[in-house]
């Protein structure tokens, strides 16, 4: 059974307790992994605040959501985090956070944050046919992809969508057979090759305890 805080952040509601040290502004997305860290170490002083992750499919969108939510909390919280990665916006979500004087997590989307940037990087060449999913976009594949592709009415899209794509790669946060069997599922639905790599929280976990 999937916990209370877990979905509530994933649709964009708070879980603050009320004035903290550090406020967390992060991507609905990130809601479970964030919240599996808090609690793994202990962070009682880390309040967050999740965006809905369907702001990913309007990225333009972004900066100003996130804007709004810093100009929110401001005077309330002695630091502000923006738990995001660039995620489709153009750098337009960084430059934005220099101009609120607010850090980021540094990367182009979590795929590479959750892989380790550096490890990323390196592997960008060699992957360059791969579509990825998340142990979130697993969970919503047909939420996040499927649906809003067009996919579920019209299926003769696939190959045009997804031709010039190898492989699916799953990178895991977690080791679920049954999030794999759905990963393994969803490769096959796209004509892909299945590739598994567990990554944990990567970056995600450094990002966070430097700022604990």
């Amino acid at each position: 059974m999937r916990l209370r805080d877990e979905v509530l952040a994933e649709r964009g509601l708070d879980l603050r307790q009320g004035a903290a040290p550090l406020l967390l502004i992060a991507c609905g997305a990130l809601a479970r992994e964030i919240l599996a860290l808090r609690a793994a170490n202990g962070w009682t002083h880390m309040d967050l605040q999740c965006l809905p992750a369907k702001l990913h499919l309007t990225p333009d969108r972004l900066p100003d959501a996130v804007a709004a939510a810093v100009a929110e909390a401001r005077g309330r919280y002695e630091r502000i985090f923006v738990v995001y990665a660039d995620c489709g916006t153009g750098g337009l979500l960084q430059a934005r956070c220099a101009q609120l004087g607010v850090e980021m997590v540094p990367g182009p989307h979590c795929y590479s944050f959750f892989d380790g940037n550096d490890a990323f990087a390196a592997r960008a060449e060699d992957e360059v046919t791969s579509f990825y999913l998340t142990d979130f976009l697993v969970r919503q594949f047909d939420a996040f992809v499927w649906r809003p592709m067009g996919l579920d009415r019209h299926p003769e899209l696939r190959d045009m969508l997804f031709g010039n794509y190898e492989r699916l790669v799953y990178l895991a946060q977690t080791r679920e057979p049954a999030l794999e069997a759905q990963a393994r599922d969803a490769a096959r639905r796209l004509g892909l090759e299945y590739r598994y790599r567990f990554t944990g929280y990567g970056d995600l976990a450094t990002e966070l305890a430097q700022r604990a």
